[in-house]
């Protein structure tokens, strides 16, 4: 009822026509996987039409199988003779004559094939289903929209290379191919999916299509060649036919032993596609690896039988010809092919039981073609419990298997040891110990550059020919063979050079853990329990001479300035923040003018008692007021100080350096810092004069010669200060400040107190009123003498005696009021 017409390549070539006149050429060379596939559409012929499917529709299929001789020609005569009207059946039928065209086409095996049959029976759409062609381009249905086939095409098949390639590290590969459709097309979609895979083709050997090409063992000794040349090309991809990869291989180990090299220079990684990945190879271990794709295996058990029953009808028979050992050979060499013609023969049944519901197929002519084709895109067909269907470009994705080739029992076998998926490109590995060995095997033309390296290709090589450069400093690469290194963010990070990761800068500051901090912290805390302890101290002996006439309470607030700026030294230490960095500056500011401003004051005292002349005295002691004058002048560092925090006050920051990170504190307006210092230095400066006046004052009154230490020291110190902090940066340079701060307040300390407590805790009976009064007698009796000393010194040198005279006088007049001059001590000192 249904004619099925078939092409396979029964044989290998034909022998080319030497004249011009149109001939026939004569087929050459049984091809045993082209007989093998022919057989396998018998079988499912057969047992297509004892199926129920069929049988309940009262439908047989017949079928018509015409040789290809692998040659494009001769297929084209073939379909020729398929779709010519006069050459349609008759089948006699009591006595009957029916005419019955061919209504599909199951072939052929070369995609070169294929899309030259296909363009012709796209004249009439007559519905061709492939088992074997694979080239992408049959996938176009504006060009070939009566093809369809039973497989995957090549962009899965290459995209299968490509993933196995991948994922085994090989970078640099070789490729062999032949010059038809099948072979172009599986180069084109190779190149195009290594191209975003770090995979590069060394060398594409393109050979001839046919074996009787008289320009094939030319081309076949050059490849051998090039492969023998390239020794660090561990991989080689080829979609040649099988007779020319077993020439090929013949050819490469002559060349191999004729260069004097062993057989272990010809050992690569082979890997097939399925255009003869089922041939039967000899000396597998000389070659190295082969890994095969192959086309979807079904269960082939009833065409083993079927073969092994046409074989036992044979006569003669030896041992080396049995069913048992032919069979094995189709189980492990031609599975994929069968299962694959047999696919195309159900779809056929199954579109015709669809079609012929609703047409007369008895009736010869009553049905077309293209009836059958929509069929075929519409209809699902079922086998071994599957249920499969033609996709909008017409093929049947089924992915492929993987197989390796080992020697067992005494032959060459195939054992499949994965499953490709082409839905999600993965590889499902059955026996992954099979691969085990190819692990070991490294095809790159460059060694892997570490982490921490980029490859720096030369210009015109290869992308996977490179040399391999340390990052530079700041840039990392944390895997193996990157093309860059990432710049690290230079604001967080830093990295050496060759780095494989980017290192956190440091946070540095001058923190609490520093040896150098503790022992500054350890003087601060050591300086706030001294003064603490001397207030105390002086508090208690507030009525003994000694405390008064040390200024008794500007002493007490002398010592809390002290204890202030003691606090302000500590906040130099630790995580600056903003409101650090204003405190420290601006609480050592205040409270040190706060002292130094009571030690003015102390030394304007001892100059107002001891130095001028009565006739001054009364005045400046009514414009003499203590606590006016600490008040003033520590008014004016406040207003310094608040229009320093409200127009640029300090802040803290972080100076960013090449590995660390800096946290410091900026002053904000380094103009108001040293207006701040400069105005301290100012009244350290009168105090020092002031206090250099009095310095030979009485023993027991004698604070100026430690006021005027203290402020020289002061003075020395932020002298020093100065160029120290303008030159010094890092974590230290807060201690810088704090050296200073505390060295100035250790002065006041030491030269202010120290001594007194002395006193009161050693030397208590200079700390009388007693002892005071002789201490002025004596200096009241040295000042005579002093004057008479100096008037005899005059005279003898002829000096004006009114001079002499006004010396008396002073004299006399120092002497007369030695008790206005104690009693004015009393007032302004005690």
């Amino acid at each position: 009822d249904i004619m099925i017409g078939g092409i396979f390549p029964l044989h290998e070539d034909v022998q080319r026509n030497t004249s011009f006149a149109p001939k026939i050429p004569q087929c050459v060379r049984i091809l045993d996987r082209g007989v093998v596939r022919a057989l396998a559409m018998v079988d499912a012929v057969q047992r297509a039409n004892a199926a129920p499917l069929l049988a309940n529709a009262n439908l047989t299929l017949g079928l018509w199988i015409r040789d290809s001789c692998s040659d494009v020609s001769t297929a084209l005569r073939a379909t020729e003779d398929f779709i010519r009207e006069e050459r349609h059946f008759v089948l006699q039928t009591n006595s009957l004559f029916i005419w019955r065209p061919v209504m599909a086409l199951v072939g052929a095996g070369q995609s070169e094939i294929s899309i030259a049959v296909a363009r012709q029976l796209t004249l009439q759409m007559i519905p061709q289903i492939s088992y074997s062609s694979t080239a992408s381009i049959l996938s176009d249905k504006s060009r070939f929209p009566a093809f369809l086939r039973t497989i995957p095409n090549d962009e899965h098949q290459t995209g299968a290379m490509v993933s196995l390639i991948s994922s085994f590290q090989w970078s640099w590969v070789g490729m062999v191919t032949t010059d038809g459709d099948y072979g172009l097309s599986a180069l084109n979609n190779f190149l195009w999916q290594t191209a975003d895979r770090q995979i590069c083709v060394a060398f594409k050997s393109v050979l001839p299509e046919s074996v009787t090409n008289q320009n094939i063992h030319a081309a076949i000794r050059q490849t051998a060649l090039t492969i023998y040349n390239n020794p660090k090309v561990k991989v080689i991809v080829s979609f040649a036919k099988p007779t020319i990869m077993e020439s090929l291989f013949k050819e490469l180990k002559r060349q191999t032993l004729a260069a004097g090299d062993s057989l272990d220079a010809m050992r690569r990684v082979w890997i097939a596609s399925d255009s003869w990945s089922s041939m039967d190879l000899k000396n597998v271990e000389e070659l190295g690896h082969v890994v095969g794709f192959h086309f979807k295996r079904g269960n082939i058990e009833q065409f083993v039988n079927f073969l092994s029953r046409l074989e036992a009808s044979e006569e003669g028979e030896g041992p080396e010809n049995s069913p048992e050992l032919k069979s094995l050979r189709v189980r492990y060499l031609y599975a994929d092919a069968v299962f694959s013609v047999q696919m195309a023969v159900l779809a056929i049944a199954y579109a015709a039981v669809e079609m012929c519901r609703h047409n007369d197929c008895k009736t010869p002519e009553a049905i077309q073609p293209w009836q059958l084709l929509e069929a075929l895109w519409m209809e699902e067909f079922e086998t071994e419990g599957a249920r499969y269907r033609f996709d909008q470009r017409g093929d049947i994705n089924l992915g492929y298997d993987v197989s390796v080739w080992k020697v067992q029992a005494g032959g060459t076998v195939q054992e499949t040891v994965a499953e490709y998926q082409p839905q999600n490109h993965s590889f499902s590995f059955t026996r992954g110990d099979a691969m085990n060995p190819l692990t070991n095997i490294v095809s790159r033309c460059s060694s892997s550059c570490a982490p921490g390296q980029f490859k720096k290709s030369a210009e015109g090589q290869h992308t996977c020919c490179y040399e391999c450069i340390n990052c530079t400093e700041n840039y990392y690469s944390n895997s193996t063979d990157m093309d860059q290194c990432f710049s690290c963010n230079t604001d967080r990070e830093w990295a050496p050079e060759g780095s494989v990761a980017c290192i956190p800068k440091e946070m540095l500051f001058f923190c609490w853990n520093n040896g150098f901090a503790i022992v500054l912290v350890a003087f601060s805390a050591l300086g706030i329990v001294l003064a603490l302890l001397i207030s105390a101290l002086f508090y208690h002996q507030r009525h003994t001479p000694v405390v008064r006439a040390s200024g008794g309470p500007l002493s007490q607030v002398i010592l809390y300035s002290l204890i202030v700026s003691f606090v302000s030294a500590m906040l130099f230490v630790g995580q600056p923040n903003s409101a650090q960095c204003k405190a420290r500056q601006v609480l050592y500011g205040i409270s040190f003018t706060v002292c130094v401003s009571c030690v003015l004051v102390k030394t304007l005292q001892i100059l107002l008692a001891f130095q001028f002349n009565p006739a001054q005295q009364d005045v400046l002691r009514k414009l003499f007021q203590p606590y006016v004058i600490v008040s003033v002048c520590s008014a004016l560092q406040v207003v310094t100080c608040i229009c320093w925090l409200v127009l640029k006050s300090p802040f803290s920051y972080i100076i960013n350096q090449n590995t660390t990170l800096l946290q410091d504190c900026h002053e904000g307006s380094y103009i108001a810092f040293g207006v701040m210092l400069g105005y301290i230095a100012l009244l350290a400066f009168i105090c020092f004069v002031c206090a250099f006046k009095c310095r030979k004052l009485p023993q027991q009154y004698n604070e100026a010669r430690f006021i005027t230490f203290s402020m020289l020291l002061y003075l020395m110190s932020w002298l020093l200060f100065i160029p120290i902090y303008v030159t010094t940066s890092g974590v230290y340079l807060p201690a810088v400040e704090m050296v200073v701060i505390l060295i100035s307040n250790y002065g006041i300390l030491s030269c202010h107190f120290f001594p007194k407590c002395y006193v009161i805790l050693l030397k208590k009976d200079k700390n009388t009123q007693s002892a005071f009064k002789k201490s002025l007698y004596e200096y009241s009796s040295k000042s005579t003498a002093s004057f008479e000393t100096s008037e005899s010194s005059e005279n003898a040198v002829g000096l004006d005696w009114s001079t002499v005279e006004i010396k008396s006088v002073e004299v006399s007049v120092l002497n007369q009021d030695l008790k206005q001059r104690q009693s004015l001590r009393r007032s302004f000192s005690v």
